[in-house]
């Protein structure tokens, strides 16, 4: 299966019982998120931001596994081959079950963007509204057929690329100097008008 090969076999068997986070590509999203602003935090940073967030203590190997996937995606981002990859389920899963993932990988993006940065360059106000919209997707059974496979391809297209523009040309912050190890008062993000109706915006509503 191709879950073996993306990592999301292993995510989902260390990650997925944490109760404060939706899935496991929410917390790879919030990963991503953080690390488009950082510099990739190290296995006891990690401890530190998971306890801000109040992440039960994780183990050494689930530790491990996020500190690598960090520097992964450090270097990924700043690719010029723009090959940066989500961690999400694979074809042999429902639809459903992929559009939610990518709803909440794109959630965990901008709850790490905004937990790391808390401020936007001028170009990044309309990326973030994307993800946000993408993160406040309903799937409609309606939607489980040929169309919707080819729709949720173009949407994972456009949002995965979102992560490296956020990324490009910011000069990567120490993590002392980021609001991460402050103690968080929500993790939602802000809400705003839904620009995307259906889980792409080429489908009518």
């Amino acid at each position: 299966m191709q879950d073996d090969i993306s990592g999301w076999s292993d995510w989902t068997l260390h990650f997925s019982e944490i109760e404060e986070i939706s899935s496991p590509s929410e917390l790879h999203g919030l990963v991503t998120g953080i690390v488009c602003v950082t510099q990739a935090p190290t296995d006891e940073e990690w401890g530190q931001i998971l306890k801000t967030l109040e992440v039960p203590e994780l183990s050494a190997e689930a530790l491990a596994l996020l500190t690598e996937e960090a520097e992964d995606i450090s270097h990924a981002l700043a690719d010029d081959a723009l090959d940066y990859l989500p961690i999400l389920p694979d074809d042999e899963h429902t639809l459903s079950e992929r559009v939610q993932a990518l709803a909440d990988w794109c959630a965990g993006v901008v709850l790490g963007f905004g937990l790391a940065s808390g401020h936007l360059r001028a170009d990044e106000k309309e990326l973030i509204e994307h993800l946000q919209d993408v993160a406040s997707v309903e799937f409609d059974e309606s939607d489980d057929d040929e169309e919707g496979e080819e729709s949720y391809q173009e949407l994972y297209e456009f949002v995965r690329l979102i992560p490296i523009s956020l990324s490009m040309g910011r000069k990567k912050v120490p993590l002392a100097e980021t609001p991460l190890l402050q103690k968080v008062s929500t993790r939602q993000p802000n809400n705003t008008s839904n620009v995307v109706e259906m889980f792409t915006p080429h489908r009518p509503s």
